[in-house]
């Protein structure tokens, strides 16, 4: 069976098994497209939705590259989204951190992950403009050509290639230095939730970097800091009372994939996800502590709520009696 990209007239028809196979061939890219945009699991859905509906009922004859035009579409309707949700994002209640992509180590069916954007790049990616991290999402993660991306983002080449260079530039200054490896920064994960789980301040400060970050979403539904902790010694304290607090409430506390990297989840007594978050690692210090609470953006992790799911993170003691 010939699998190469079909133009347009062999697509023809909403109902056309072709225009089916065509679309879900690219259903992975244009998820992953819309979630590097956006940051929101549910929103990513949303687009690639509004794509399928577009596909359907675009005239489709002229087509010759299908991924580019469904491409086009995700992108159109991402930024789009993306310009009113940064209308929002102003009024957000503390710190705005994305949608965590989450899945338990033992869980073996493929699932829907960005794997070429850390956690931490979302984060870098969230002070971009619009346009500019449309471009570099582009370019540098799935690697469009410039005329692509210029028809995808409705500019010219020659400012496509300024806006590529900008948003390099900008990303290259604010991520992470050094990416340890997963072995490493589970270790480190270990270390730190025992830490933490003690109330222990001078151990978290032994493991905290001197410059390190606390940022916690609550998105004013959950309790967590207003504004991002700075420095060893304020982020010692702080976390030192986050564990207390979750120990108290007998949390389970479960190894996670969270964008393809070591992190973890932790479950109310009655298996609800209340937490999802991982930690930032150069030169065997944590650097930046990321922890989303806020349950909107949690929702859409449910299904990892089955006890058969759980598996426990060692050195900790916020495990439901």
């Amino acid at each position: 069976m010939n699998t190469a990209p079909r133009d347009g007239r062999q697509d023809e028809g909403i109902g056309c098994p072709d225009a089916t196979e065509v679309f879900e061939r690219y259903r992975r890219l244009l998820f992953s497209v819309a979630y590097d945009l956006l940051g929101s699991v549910a929103d990513a859905e949303d687009c690639v939705q509004e794509a399928w509906i577009r596909w359907t009922r675009d005239d489709r004859s002229d087509i010759t590259d299908p991924k580019s035009y469904l491409v086009r579409i995700a992108t159109n309707v991402s930024l789009n989204r993306l310009r009113a949700a940064r209308g929002r994002r102003e009024s957000y209640v503390g710190p705005w951190l994305p949608e965590p992509l989450v899945t338990m180590p033992d869980v073996a069916e493929e699932v829907e992950t960005a794997d070429a954007v850390s956690y931490a790049m979302l984060v870098v990616l969230e002070t971009l403009k619009p346009v500019e991290r449309a471009v570099f999402v582009l370019r540098e993660v799935f690697g469009m050509p410039h005329t692509e991306i210029a028809e995808a983002v409705g500019r010219s080449e020659v400012a496509v290639r300024q806006l590529a260079h900008r948003a390099r530039e900008h990303v290259h200054a604010r991520q992470p230095r050094y990416t340890p490896d997963p072995d490493e920064r589970r270790r480190l994960t270990e270390r730190f939730l025992a830490a933490c789980a003690e109330g222990d301040v001078d151990g978290l400060k032994d493991l905290l970097a001197e410059d390190a970050t606390v940022v916690t979403d609550g998105g004013g539904k959950a309790r967590s800091a207003l504004r991002p902790v700075f420095g060893v010694d304020k982020c010692a304290r702080f976390l030192a009372g986050i564990g207390a607090g979750f120990q108290r409430k007998s949390w389970l506390v479960a190894w996670a994939e969270v964008n393809s990297a070591p992190g973890v989840v932790l479950y109310d007594a009655d298996g609800t996800v209340r937490a999802a978050g991982l930690v930032e690692a150069v030169d065997g210090s944590i650097t930046q502590v990321l922890l989303v609470r806020n349950p909107d953006k949690l929702a859409h992790l449910s299904e990892l709520a089955a006890p058969e799911k759980k598996r426990e993170a060692p050195g900790h003691q916020w495990v439901a009696g």
